[in-house]
């Protein structure tokens, strides 16, 4: 018989309850009481309805108020020694290493965060060093069985593997040079053989083991790591589901298929070819292997038909009783149900599936693997067979003007006109910065009067004139603050849009939105991606309006604000019957069309944000060529149409460069603004290493948290930031957007960022 298995869920809520009971909690209108409730009904909530749609392994202990990787750093005493001593209780350190505290005499700064893999997910990163005291402070995969078992549901237990868990993190700055975090492997052994006896004890069947590293290159220098912990870990633990995801094993399987373990999972939506060879390689092994066949990436429909087809080559190998259907991965990254949505067309509707409806999948799929006549399986294998065929004819629609304008892009459309060296004297003329010139990434804070009146425009409570009256008010406010504080090159401050993401796919031909399909990033920030359904283009301009009034508003450079082709791409759910570089450069072509015509109606600087641009790497390093030609050709053909004095910007967060660093060079962005201040500003190394050679603004503060850096913070930051990098290049800015946050924060911040840049004036003459 062949079982079902889903590897996570959603944590936010059917409703978002996570967010707001967590966000009443930090603003002191409920009590941690009442967090830990509504917090439970969710997990309840979860593992009834994942139970009830007949899977076989339902997941827990995945649940987590802000970060799963967190969560494992707070229950091993990972927790850096700044946050001890504060008198804050257990939670409340556990919220102020994920997005710091000032408050009632305490003042600590969030810890780094890292882009989980190639998702769009943020990780908080563990920091260690050789005097971490690792300890079993509490046991949450262990709680968590026990508080579903009460409810009547046996679940799987999830926890993240040890290697993981040392790989993901990083050296404290306590640490001696060259320390290795990996080196505390055998210290944290003792610690997960505690967690999993426990399991053990309770009752736990199953643990399921997530080591996503397994799927990078780098993990075939860890053989001896995961064969000492494994052996080690199996004699004491429930039968051990050794859970990778995300790309191939390659060549790892050949020792991951030794490893004592009871069973393996493999990504087949991401890396569907790998399943012969890892199939063989663990036939002649006790192991069962869990196929991940339902994508935890995307939301389109599963084809029953592909999917079996798949499955089926692994019962031929390794037969029936040894196969679990499953997701790919974790259902983190999507939405919880389609059930909410009822603005979708019923065509459209039919195209998708959530995450409870992804469930039902697995289900069916290993239903129909396992011989099943029941009525209703046959029933929904063949109303999933007439949706597939519909969606399929739709696919093969296209708009030939947009597929033919993308087959005549010449090289010459991805250059501008001139060097840089020669843009940058050009562009010192027509703008007449001060040197260290101060800006933002572009948002101000969207306030709760934002928010109403777009809601009620969108309600039809508010006219059109109405509500461009108001947002003309909110950008006159933003752009008179910036010169009061005297920014150097000014932003409009974002006020009408919801999402950078969402915003211009409204305006774009080829998307469709959703009301409730809400996906955690990080924290308690959750956003609701578009989706691309067919050909992409641009009907008309879509920022031309709101950056020309707000650049009639002053005698400052203004900055026009779009978000680059690669990221709309890679946060919004693409299409999967065409590539992703064909979807890319449809937008990077729409998006072309309106920076042309931001420069023809004065706009003198664009930023065109690119945050994804490293996320969207493969994880082999095999693939990277490919991806990179074209995620940096899509930048490049967005840009390259403007005349030498329009002044191009660029954003990137909580990437790692080092790798990809010739590829950030050939973007040619004039100045590009980077996240410095939560890591420590080890990216700055990296510039210093290359020698890059365009303008960048390396940010001297972090907006993901309410804190407000002092004067002297920010000094600190610019001098080391001046060790490293020629004064002549860099700007002052934050490290990204100030949508998130406050107005009384973000003014406090702000002023304390200019005098910053006003010191260096003076200082490095």
């Amino acid at each position: 018989m062949v079982l079902s298995s889903v590897l996570g869920f959603p944590r936010i809520g059917a409703n978002r309850e996570i967010k707001k009971a967590v966000e009443a909690y930090w603003a002191g209108k409920t009590s941690a009481e009442d967090l830990q409730k509504v917090a439970a009904e969710v997990r309840k909530t979860s593992w009834t309805s994942v139970k009830n749609h007949r899977v076989d392994f339902v997941p827990s202990g995945e649940f987590s108020l802000y970060d799963h990787v967190l969560d494992h750093s707070a229950a091993f005493n990972v927790i850096p020694q700044r946050y001890v001593g504060l008198g804050l209780t257990p939670l409340d350190v556990y919220f102020a290493m994920g997005r710091g505290r000032q408050s009632e005499g305490v003042d600590v700064p969030a810890s780094e965060m890292k882009k989980w893999f190639d998702s769009n997910y943020h990780y908080v990163v563990p920091e260690l060093s050789e005097e971490t005291d690792l300890k079993l402070i509490y046991n949450k995969a262990l709680e968590e069985f026990k508080e579903a078992k009460e409810a009547g549901i046996t679940t799987r237990p999830v926890v993240l593997g040890p290697v993981s868990f040392l790989v993901l993190g990083k050296s404290a700055k306590s640490a001696q040079p060259g320390f290795r975090p990996i080196s505390l492997l055998p210290k944290l052994i003792p610690v997960y053989k505690q967690l999993l006896s426990e399991l053990k004890a309770a009752g736990a069947e199953w643990v399921q083991i997530d080591e996503p590293i397994l799927a990078l290159d780098s993990a075939a220098a860890l053989e001896k790591e995961y064969t000492a912990s494994f052996t080690e870990l199996a004699p004491v633990s429930p039968k051990i589901m050794l859970t990778t995801y995300f790309s191939r094993l390659d060549s790892n399987v050949r020792f991951i298929a030794k490893l004592p373990v009871a069973g393996l999972h493999i990504d087949l939506d991401r890396a569907p070819d790998q399943l012969t060879e890892v199939a063989n390689a663990v036939k002649n092994t006790p192991i069962v292997l869990s196929l991940g066949l339902v994508s935890g990436r995307n939301i389109w429909k599963t084809d029953f038909g592909a999917a079996i087809k798949l499955a089926q080559t692994a019962i031929d190998i390794l037969g029936a009783g040894r196969v679990i259907v499953a997701t790919s991965s974790s259902l983190l990254h999507t939405p919880v149900t389609l059930a909410s949505e009822n603005k979708l067309t019923a065509e459209q509707k039919d195209w998708f599936s959530f995450a409870l409806e992804k469930a039902e999948e697995v289900a069916v799929i290993a239903a129909v693997l396992s011989g099943s006549q029941d009525a209703s399986v046959t029933a929904a294998l063949e109303a999933n067979r007439v949706s597939i065929n519909k969606r399929r004819e739709f696919e093969k629609n296209s708009d030939d003007t947009v597929r033919k304008r993308v087959a005549a892009i010449t090289p010459d459309q991805l250059n501008r006109k001139s060097p840089f060296p020669v843009r940058k004297e050009t562009q010192a003329k027509h703008l007449n910065l001060p040197k260290f010139p101060t800006t933002t990434i572009g948002s101000f804070p969207q306030t709760k009067e934002i928010r109403q009146a777009r809601a009620k425009f969108n309600k039809g409570e508010l006219t059109k004139e109405e509500y461009e009256t108001f947002i003309k008010k909110e950008i006159e406010h933003v752009v008179r603050f910036q010169e009061s504080i005297d920014l150097d090159i000014l932003v409009h401050g974002e006020p009408e849009r919801n999402d950078m993401v969402q915003y211009f796919g409204e305006l774009l031909n080829g998307f469709v939105f959703t009301q409730n399909a809400w996906v955690q990033s990080y924290g308690s920030r959750y956003v609701r991606p578009p989706i691309i359904v067919s050909d992409v283009s641009r009907p008309g301009p879509m920022t031309v309006k709101w950056s020309s009034y707000a650049q009639s508003l002053t005698k400052k450079p203004m900055k026009g604000m779009l978000t680059g082709p690669v990221t709309i791409l890679n946060w919004s759910f693409p299409r999967a019957d065409i590539s992703r570089e064909m979807q890319s450069k449809q937008l990077a072509l729409a998006l072309r069309d309106e920076v042309i015509d931001l420069e023809n109606a004065g706009i003198h600087a664009i930023q065109v944000d690119e945050p994804a641009i490293r996320e969207g790497l493969p994880l082999r390093r095999a693939d990277w060529d490919g991806y990179l030609e074209w995620a940096v050709d899509s930048f490049k053909l967005a840009t390259a149409g403007v005349t030498d004095q329009l002044q191009t910007h660029s954003h990137f967060c909580y990437s790692d460069f080092d790798d990809i660093f010739p590829s950030i060079q050939r973007l040619d962005a004039d100045v590009i603004s980077i996240e410095a201040s939560k890591s420590d500003m080890k990216l700055l190394n990296t510039f210093k290493h290359y020698g890059y050679s365009n303008q960048i603004g390396p940010g001297v503060y972090d907006i993901h948290s309410p804190r407000v850096p002092g004067d002297q913070e920010i000094k600190d930051r610019l001098q080391a930031m001046l060790s490293i990098l020629p004064d002549s290049l860099v700007f002052v800015n934050p490290d990204c957007g100030l949508k998130t946050r406050g107005w009384k924060e973000t003014e406090a911040s702000l002023k304390n960022l200019v005098a910053g840049a006003k010191w260096a004036r003076q200082n490095y003459a």
